[in-house]
Order: structure tokens, then C-alpha cells, then sequence
């Protein structure tokens, strides 16, 4: 079996030839792909070198550490000596990948240098995770970000197992999304049914970039791309039906795509002249329902869409516009006697720290006055005047020297003022399983109707009081025999006893 996908096994360390997340600020995220040097790269004598604002990290200190490690800069010349950067890609988004240095002759003959320690700059190395790879990912098309494709997973019922048509795979941060929630192992055979992903490009540059991604990524298993015009060339996979039970459309134009979808052989693939064909395939499931959804930036296209999805008969349909806010959870210290740091609001934090800190201003301004007083009348060094020796400040908020300082203040979260800017609009619909004749008979055999023992409402008025009377007969029985059966063991009891009595009599 080949070695599993970073995003869906990574592992507890990192390793060679995977995928990494470096984690240069919050907001800034770099993928590199770790490997392990045999010689000299690019100039570097440590070996493959990421350079950063904060310093250089060769390979060799990222490789075979728990993920989420925080790393130190390693001292590394990075001075000009003529290296010739390759670009393996024309794309102008490609980041730039390291290789043998052609100035330097017999590279693979030179022994890796150790790294050494740098006195400042780190960085955090991350496992790669879908919402990861959608802040990093190298922008060809818009992107599907985080709050769009969780809900839409969410909607359209991505489980373990679930197979997932895509059309539009663009930058592929769907593509990474969807491949996660459907994962339930790889496939051992062409016969072993599992979650996948079936996703289609039209753009050939595109399509080329997705394919080495998913190859890369070691996803191959779980994401079969294809190159294809999926208006006039459906969602067949190599003649054979994808059994997908969840669709998604990325399209200009999803309307044209739907006649594809559908159980049975639409009136308008007849027309484009699909009736040539000996036998319509349909690519859903037909033993499931299927849930879609279509994502359009524009409200024109969502009324287009959801006109032919009647035709079509899905139902269900539904139009949902995601805006998200993202929440900064801060701590914050408040504090006259605090330094002037981030974080520190330089305030009274109660009434008594602000009464302390007048009482300061005061004897402060009295010691001044009379500084100056004895400085007139040259009984005092004015030498004194210049000290300025405050008195010990208390400690604010009754915190301890010795506690973290981490943990001091209070701890805020603050919604960030303004919402998102729309990204797209989102058609969901639901096409049911096609009920069949052969379903029909089977659902008769395990629920058989009209054979019934008694139906509820299908007798009389006179009969129902009938069958009242007797059930109140019956349990009047019933009462009076349990009434006869306790009245027989209440004799029982007391003869018992009687008899008792009379043996402690006689032994008296």
C-alpha cells in the first residue's frame, strides 16, 4: 500500500517527501514540500533552505519532529555566490523549489553540513488540514474558503463513504475539503466501493496543475480528476457511472450541467443527440437520494438554475448566503503601575488602585514643594531635586510575582467590526430515489396492506361500544378474582394464627 495523504494520515512527525504548513504569523501561511538532502542544494552546504523574513530553516531541522514544533533559525550564508534560481512552472504563483546548484561542481560529493542554532527568528511547522491548505494554496480561481465548503459539506450530507461529484475543481481547495469528509480508507481494487471524490476541469493549464497537486499530495486514491467539458460531455467516468450520491457545481452556467444529472434519459440530451447512444447511464446512485449544490456569485444565475431543477424535478431547493465574522480572542491587563507593553491598559483597574495612585501624586508634589522650599532658603542640597525615588507600587489586581505572566488579566473575545464581502450564493436541492416497480413489490412483501388483523376505525359505532363492553366485563373479572384470591389468603392467615395461639395456650 502506498504511503497515505498528509491530510488524512499524517502521522505524529513529520517526514520526507510530505507536505508542510509553515506558520510565519497568523495570518501568513507557506506550503513547502520537506526533503531530505544527500549534498549541497542550491549552494546551501546544510542542503535543502527555506528562507524566510525570519531567518533560514534547512530541511534537516524540519524533518522527523511532532507536528506543531516551533523551530529555530539556523545560521546559514545566504550571501550572493551566484546560484541560479529554477523555476519548474510558468505560472507566476508557483513558489520557487530548490535544486542542485549548477555553479557548484560535484555537489552530491559534498556531505551535508550540520545546522547550527541562529541567535534569533523561528518559525511552527503544521500538518497540512483543508482549512490550511485554503490560506495557502497558490490562487488559479476564486476559491471555495472555509465557512462556504464546511456548511456546504454539512448540507449535502459528506459522510465517511460518500462519493462526490465536483465540477469546477479551480485551486482545489474543495477538492482537499471534500476528500477529507468522505475518507474511509483507500481502495484496495477497481471492485472495492469507497468514498471518493470525482472532480472534472475544463481549463487545461488548470487541470494539469490539480493533477500534480493530488499526486503530490498523495491523494490519488481518494480524488479521480478528469479533463473534461462536463456541459456537453456529462459526468461518466471511462464509460461507468461515478454511483455519486452528493454533487457540487463550481460553473459559470450550472443550469447547462444538470440535464446530466439526472435517473433517466432527459428530453434535452435527446435533442443534443445523446439518443444514439444505446443506453442512458445515469451517474447517481440510484438506491439513494442525492443533494447538490451550486455555487453562483450572481443572483441571475441562481433563477436559472433553480427554473431548470424544476424541470428536472428536484425538490427541496433552497438559497443560502454565508457571511462570517471572525471572532479575536485577546488578554488584556489593566494597571496604573504597568508597563507600557501590548496588552497593558494603563488605568486604575479598581477604586483603590486609583486612590493609591493619587495618594502617590500627592506626596510626590509635597516632596517637590519642598525641595524648592529648601533650595530658596539654601538650607538643602538641590542635587535632591533631581532623584525622583517613588515608592513601591503595589500590585495590581492582587497578582503574584511569581505567577505566569501569561496568565494575568482578563481574557476578551471582540467580533471584528464589519462582516465578509459576499463570495457566492448557494442552491441546494435534493433528488429523490426513483421508486420502481421492482421497489413497489418488495415494499408490499415486507409491509403487506390489507391483510391486516384488525384496522383501526373500520368498525361500527355499535360495534366499538360492543368491544367496550367486553373489555370493562373483562376486567371486572378480573378484579373480582383477584378480590376471592385475597380474601382466601386473608382466612388462611388468621387460621394460621388462631392455631398458634392455641399451642402457646396448652404449652402455658
Amino acid at each position: 500500500m502506498a504511503q497515505p495523504s498528509p491530510f488524512l494520515e499524517p502521522g505524529n512527525v513529520t517526514s520526507p517527501g510530505n507536505l508542510a504548513i509553515i506558520l510565519l504569523s497568523r495570518d501568513n501561511l507557506q506550503p513547502i514540500t520537506l526533503e531530505q538532502s544527500t549534498g549541497a542544494v542550491d549552494g546551501y552546504l546544510e542542503g535543502a533552505t527555506l528562507n524566510t523574513r525570519f531567518g533560514s530553516f534547512p530541511h534537516s531541522t524540519l524533518l522527523n519532529i511532532p507536528w506543531g514544533s516551533q523551530v529555530r533559525a539556523s545560521a546559514v550564508d545566504t550571501g550572493s555566490r551566484g546560484r541560479k534560481r529554477r523555476r519548474e512552472a510558468t505560472d507566476e504563483d508557483t513558489p520557487t523549489t530548490t535544486g542542485p546548484d549548477d555553479d557548484v561542481t560535484d555537489t552530491k560529493s559534498k556531505q551535508v553540513k550540520k545546522a547550527v542554532t541562529a541567535s534569533s527568528g523561528f518559525i511552527h511547522i503544521l500538518r497540512p488540514t483543508p482549512e490550511l491548505w485554503t490560506s495557502s494554496l497558490p490562487h488559479r480561481t476564486q476559491v471555495v474558503y472555509t465557512p462556504d465548503y464546511s456548511y456546504i459539506l454539512q448540507r449535502i450530507r459528506a459522510v465517511p463513504g460518500t462519493r462526490i461529484i465536483e465540477a469546477g475543481a479551480g485551486s482545489g481547495s474543495f477538492t482537499h475539503a471534500s476528500a477529507r469528509a468522505v475518507y474511509n480508507g483507500y481502495p484496495k481494487d477497481e471492485d472495492d466501493v469507497r468514498g471518493k471524490v470525482f472532480s472534472f476541469e475544463y481549463h487545461e493549464p488548470r487541470y494539469n496543475k490539480m493533477q500534480e497537486e493530488i499526486h503530490n499530495h498523495k491523494l490519488d486514491g481518494i480524488v479521480k480528476l478528469s479533463h473534461r467539458d462536463v456541459y456537453n460531455e456529462g459526468f461518466l467516468v471511462d464509460g461507468k457511472s461515478p454511483r455519486a450520491n452528493a454533487v457540487f457545481l463550481d460553473l459559470p452556467a450550472p443550469w447547462e450541467a444538470l440535464h446530466h444529472l439526472s435517473r433517466q434519459r432527459p428530453d434535452k440530451a435527446s435533442k443534443d443527440g445523446d439518443a444514439e447512444t444505446p443506453e442512458w447511464v445515469s451517474p447517481l446512485d440510484p438506491k439513494k437520494s442525492v443533494h447538490i449544490c451550486t455555487f453562483s456569485p450572481c443572483i441571475e444565475q441562481v433563477t436559472r438554475t433553480i427554473e431548470e431543477m424544476r424541470l428536472l424535478g428536484w425538490t427541496d431547493i433552497d438559497m443560502v448566503e454565508i457571511s462570517h465574522r471572525r471572532f479575536n480572542v485577546v488578554r488584556e491587563r489593566i494597571g496604573a503601575n504597568l508597563p507600557n507593553e501590548r496588552g497593558n491598559i494603563l488605568a486604575p483597574a479598581d477604586v483603590t488602585e486609583a486612590v493609591e495612585r493619587l495618594k502617590e501624586i500627592n506626596r510626590k508634589t509635597k516632596e517637590f514643594h519642598k525641595a524648592q522650599l529648601q533650595a530658596a532658603n539654601g538650607d538643602g542640597d538641590s542635587s535632591a531635586m533631581d532623584v525622583d525615588t517613588p515608592a513601591s507600587a503595589p500590585k495590581s489586581n492582587g497578582q503574584q510575582e511569581d505567577s505566569k505572566p501569561w496568565m494575568h488579566g482578563k481574557l476578551y473575545h471582540r467580533p471584528e467590526t464589519d462582516l465578509k464581502t459576499h463570495t457566492s450564493y448557494l442552491t441546494f436541492a435534493v433528488l429523490p430515489r426513483e421508486w420502481t416497480e421492482e421497489d413497489e413489490a418488495a415494499a408490499w412483501e415486507k409491509w403487506p396492506c390489507g391483510k391486516e388483523g384488525g384496522v383501526i376505525g373500520s368498525l361500527n359505532k355499535q360495534a366499538r361500544k360492543q368491544q367496550t363492553r367486553e373489555k370493562l366485563a373483562a376486567k371486572k373479572k378480573r378484579k373480582q378474582g383477584n378480590d376471592t384470591q385475597a380474601a382466601v389468603a386473608a382466612a388462611a392467615t388468621a387460621g394460621e394464627t388462631e392455631d398458634k395461639t392455641e399451642d402457646k395456650t396448652e404449652t402455658q
